[in-house]
């Protein structure tokens, strides 16, 4: 284990090799995370971008958008590198009024499964993160078995969870083998606010994962990082001669080896300033600094 790369589903049949960082797709939809980009020629350029230095870890969804993500990542990289692994999620849609509701009944989450397939037109998801942002008691289980039955019929590799609880991290771990885990965490959210509308932080998900050696993929990682008005991160990002996205990054990947940063962006220089944020190192004394 390093910071440069990580293994997803290690100890199965066929592990996946991620470089450190991954891309986050999202940001390449419409305003609300809903509808084309205005600039779509400019989103494929910046994902053929990504491939080229390096990036090889693409996260989607059937629902950003809807669909625009993932249609952008096939015209845009499509035919796939044998290296390229595109992590997709289920469990939500979009209403008209771009709206996030749930999708997670059993009929539902194949039907995105589906979607994911033919708008990335592959026949089987290198990973799939099952999350669910609302269920009645017993409905979670069910959601599970789904996506099991949908792994055990080849459309899925591995399986992960997204917003997951420390409860459902509990249920699934016991039921499957899960590869990864996507939860919101950032620098200034790190644990559950019951009021978010994002879902579970990771703060409390993190340390299991790092007990069952599992990776960690936090999203939101950088938007929520930056409050406004002066701090410790714009302070210590000004001293070191980087940018204050370069230091999240770099503060994610020192919190642990488990972690898998995705940060998004539409911009091509932005996209290369992550990157290179993963090379900084920060001495104890500055993680301390950043408290």
């Amino acid at each position: 284990m390093n910071n440069k790369t990580i293994i997803i589903g290690a100890g199965t049949a066929k592990p996946l090799t991620v470089c450190k960082p991954g891309y986050g797709t999202m940001r390449l939809t419409g305003e609300g995370f809903y509808g084309e980009p205005k600039d779509r020629e400019g989103a494929i350029a910046l994902l053929k971008k990504a491939a080229e230095l390096g990036v090889n870890f693409f996260d989607t969804a059937d629902f950003y958008g809807p669909g625009v993500t993932n249609r952008l990542l096939s015209e845009a990289l499509y035919p796939y590198a044998a290296d390229i692994i595109i992590a997709t999620k289920v469990g939500a849609s979009r209403g008209v009024d771009k709206s996030w509701l749930p999708y997670g009944k059993p009929e539902e989450l194949r039907m995105s499964v589906e979607n994911n397939l033919r708008e990335l037109k592959l026949e089987q998801l290198s990973l799939v993160h099952y999350g669910k942002a609302a269920h009645s008691p017993g409905d979670y289980e069910e959601g599970l078995e789904t996506m099991i039955a949908l792994q055990k019929e080849g459309k899925i590799l591995h399986l992960g969870l997204s917003n997951a609880s420390v409860e459902q991290f509990g249920t699934a771990i016991k039921t499957a083998k899960i590869a990864s885990v996507e939860n919101m965490y950032s620098y200034t959210q790190r644990v559950t606010d019951p009021a978010s509308p994002f879902g579970f932080q990771g703060g409390e998900v993190l340390p299991l994962c790092e007990k069952h050696q599992i990776p960690f993929i936090p999203f939101f990682s950088l938007q929520t990082s930056l409050p406004a008005g002066p701090n410790k991160m714009q302070e210590l990002a000004g001293k070191k001669g980087v940018t204050v996205a370069q230091l999240n990054i770099a503060w994610l990947l020192h919190q642990s080896a488990w972690i898998l940063p995705i940060p998004g962006t539409t911009s091509v220089q932005h996209l290369e300033e992550n990157i290179k944020g993963a090379g900084i190192s920060l001495s104890k004394d500055e993680l301390e600094f950043l408290g």
